[in-house]
Order: C-alpha cells, then structure tokens, then sequence
C-alpha cells in the first residue's frame, strides 16, 4: 500500500520510481495515494466488445505553468561528441525565469481526507526534473507561496503574483482582500514575499503572514485538520 509519496531512485535506469508502484495490482483510489490524487483510466474493452475502461478524474487539478519574466530569445549552443559534421551543432532556447502554479484540492473528494495533508506537503517537495535537462539540478520548491482555504466554489488567487522589479509582488492579491472578493482570514502566505513591501498592506488586512513556506503549509494543515473535527462534532 502507498500511504506516502515517496520516491526512488534508479541512477543505472535513469529513472524515477514511486515506492511501490511496482507492486500495485490494479487501479484503487482507497488503496493508493497516487490514483486517489491523480485519477486513472485504464482504457480496455470488455469479453463482449463493450467499453469496459475504468477511469477516475484526478482529485488535485494543476493549472499550465504560467511564467513571469517574457522570453528573450536565449539560445545555448552545443555540438555532438566524436566526429563533427554539418549537423554536430545544435541549438538549445533557454528561458530564466520564474513560473506560478495555482494547484486546488476539495478533500471531501479523497477516499482518504487525510491525503490532503499529503499533498500538501509534497508541494514544498518537488524534485524530479524531466525532459532534455534532467540531469541538471534545479530547486522546485515555491520561493513563495498563497494557500486559501474556502467554501468558496471559485480560487479567486489563480496566477496572484506579478514581477516587481527583481522581487515578486502580489498587488492583484492585495486588491481582491481591499474589495472583500477574498476573506483574509481564509489566507496563508509564506515565503519571500512576506519580505517585500507588499508584506506591510498583507498585515494590515489580518492575513496569515509567515516567513517560510513551510510554516504556512503547517497552518494550513492544522487549519484542515480543525475543520474536520467541527464537521464531526456537528
């Protein structure tokens, strides 16, 4: 059973593993963590020639990694090993800059609430990278990070940060809490930014401010985990 998101690594295979998803037998969101968060399908038809697939929408949904500096046009230059040719130089677009991701999670929609936490956790835990430069190592934990905790149906916090000079500001965040479209109190806000001047109007509206990103997903957590306990009291 998979009751953590943990991770193995095979350096002769080049590859990522899930701790054992090697041994997993069929798809089972009560049973393991990943298909529960991440849905399945398993496409196949049945002895009658009848749609037999078995599918479940993934619970934590993902929004397109949305980039906050444009693209320059950098290019990296490199060329095959051995002997060269015409075709030995090839050509690589770089783009340094930072990306947003807006990530939402109803817990009510887990077999296991207690995932929620989970996850939670493994959002201050990315590592893996892929694709051509997965051999280099990059630093994928948020350098900030904004965690709203709602009944309401819409995020409202989606794509809330903006490059400001060389740090990162929320004006936009700011202005939704000033115009009551967003209850500060349902608000955790961590990271770098609680360093910035944007820090000081976060404060004055009674938003949860913390240092580090860390700290805020623990409030977050420990938020949850009260919610629970009123609505089994009720």
């Amino acid at each position: 059973m998979i009751s953590r998101l943990i991770w193995e690594t095979d350096p002769d295979e080049d590859k990522y593993n899930l701790k054992g998803e090697k041994d997993k037998k069929g798809y089972s969101a009560q049973t393991y963590i990943d298909d529960d968060l991440f849905g399945y399908m398993d496409a196949k038809k049945g002895a009658d020639n009848e749609n037999d697939t078995k599918k479940r929408r993934g619970v934590l949904e993902v929004s397109r990694a949305i980039s906050l500096d444009p693209y320059w046009g950098d290019i990296a230059f490199g060329s095959t090993g051995g002997q060269k040719d015409k075709k030995s130089i090839h050509s690589t677009e770089v783009h340094r800059t930072a990306y947003q991701y807006t990530i939402a999670l109803t817990p009510e929609s887990l077999k296991k609430q207690e995932r929620a936490a989970l996850a939670l956790d493994a959002i201050a835990a990315i590592r893996h990278v892929g694709g051509n430069h997965s051999r280099f190592l990059y630093e994928f934990r948020p350098e900030s990070i904004v965690i709203r905790i709602t009944d309401d149906p819409s995020p409202w916090i989606m794509n809330c940060f903006e490059r400001s000079g060389d740090a990162v500001g929320c004006s936009e965040l700011i202005r939704l809490i000033n115009a009551k479209d967003i209850d500060p109190n349902e608000l955790m806000v961590g990271g770098k930014i609680s360093k910035t001047p944007y820090a000081e109007s976060l404060n004055q509206a009674n938003v949860k401010l913390c240092d580090g990103v860390k700290e805020a997903i623990q409030i977050a957590k420990q938020r949850l985990t009260e919610i629970k306990k009123e609505a089994t009291s009720l």
